[in-house]
């Protein structure tokens, strides 16, 4: 696989719950992280005293960020009216010739920032709220 663009990594939100999803504007950097949490069955029984972990249990769970130019756009307003309402719609994470992940997330923290002799800018971070799928490119 090639070498690929951080600017082609995309979050996409549904703007109006129909599934037409609509780049979040402005964002110049964006992470997505996965994390699972283990379930300990080590018991004094565990082959050579080492940690067991219980397979397929445990919660899983997602997180965007991402941070940028504010440009008041339609996605921006959107954001912060998600925000605002505690709505948790459906986004899309697209990560270049690798694939999509789909799902409801909650925008947890929205902050703007600006300087004097600068530009204004915001960033965002989400939390998964409930199952994602991942459909390869």
């Amino acid at each position: 696989m090639a070498v690929q663009n951080g600017r082609d990594l995309l979050i996409k939100m549904d703007m109006i719950g129909d599934g037409s999803f609509e780049t979040v504007g402005g964002l110049r950097a964006s992470r997505l992280a996965f994390n699972a949490e283990t379930v300990d069955v080590t018991s004094l029984e565990s082959e050579g005293g080492w940690r067991e972990l219980l397979a397929g249990a445990g919660v899983r769970s997602a997180s965007i960020s991402g941070s940028g130019v504010f440009r008041d756009a339609a996605s921006d307003g959107r954001a912060r009216q998600v925000f605002f309402d505690g709505e948790v719609p459906r986004f899309q994470v697209i990560i270049p010739d690798f694939g999509i992940v789909e799902g409801p997330f909650q925008i947890t923290s929205l902050e703007y920032a600006g300087s004097h002799n600068g530009e204004a800018t915001y960033e965002l971070t989400l939390a998964s709220a409930g199952a994602l799928s991942f459909v390869a490119l």
